[in-house]
């Protein structure tokens, strides 16, 4: 297998459930920021010119993180990261998919929409989409509804999808971190997110 990573936070959801799962897969790192993953060599693997994409040792190359997760999980059972009966495994997909839609996305839509070197990229994975300067405002709007409903959520449970570390956090770590870096970190008071942040940021694989 070889994982084509970037810096960028849907990469490192794949890299950290890698790490977690003690796997060793090759990578190769593209730059989004110069367009790497828009050339036609690499959409010729990954049509739709995103990262990461996973090669597979036949030649098949998965996209979305999910499905690149999916995968893994289903090859590598042990650690459990997406869940281990029907409602775990329900719930960890509500809270890893709110974490993508409201959390990345939100934060993604802020930066791409504010970041001059990203003019006709207003979407990822192709190309001639402008910039929205109302979608910055939006951005952060959603950013915060995020944050609140996590705290809320994190009131009530250790972590968000489960009662141990799973995708959903992981998901949600990215997001977060990703909101820090723009500017747009853990509000203050948010205690429940605080806790969770610094309980999730001390595992190894989040260095990955």
């Amino acid at each position: 297998m070889k994982l084509y990573d970037a810096q960028a936070p849907n990469p490192r959801r794949a890299r950290i459930l890698i790490a977690e799962k003690g796997l060793d897969i090759p990578t190769e790192e593209l730059s989004i920021m110069d367009g790497e993953n828009l050339t036609p060599e690499y959409k010729a693997k990954s049509r739709f010119g995103l990262i990461p994409a996973l090669e597979l040792d036949d030649g098949t190359v998965l996209t979305e993180v999910p499905a690149i997760c999916r995968y893994l999980e289903s090859q590598y059972p042990e650690p459990n990261l997406m869940g281990r009966d029907p409602i775990e495994i329900a719930q960890i997909e509500m809270w890893e998919r709110y974490s993508e839609m409201s959390g990345s996305q939100s934060v993604g839509e802020y930066f791409r929409n504010g970041f001059a070197k990203l003019d006709d990229r207003g979407l990822p994975g192709i190309t001639g989409i402008p910039r929205i300067e109302a979608l910055i405002d939006r951005g952060e709007r959603r950013i915060a509804s995020f944050y609140e409903t996590i705290e809320d959520r994190l009131g009530d449970s250790e972590y968000l999808g489960s009662d141990r570390f799973t995708l959903a956090d992981i998901t949600a770590l990215c997001a977060v971190d990703f909101a820090r870096m723009v500017k747009h970190g853990i509000p203050d008071g948010n205690k429940n997110t605080e806790r969770w942040h610094a309980a999730c940021s001390q595992r190894p694989s989040t260095k990955a």
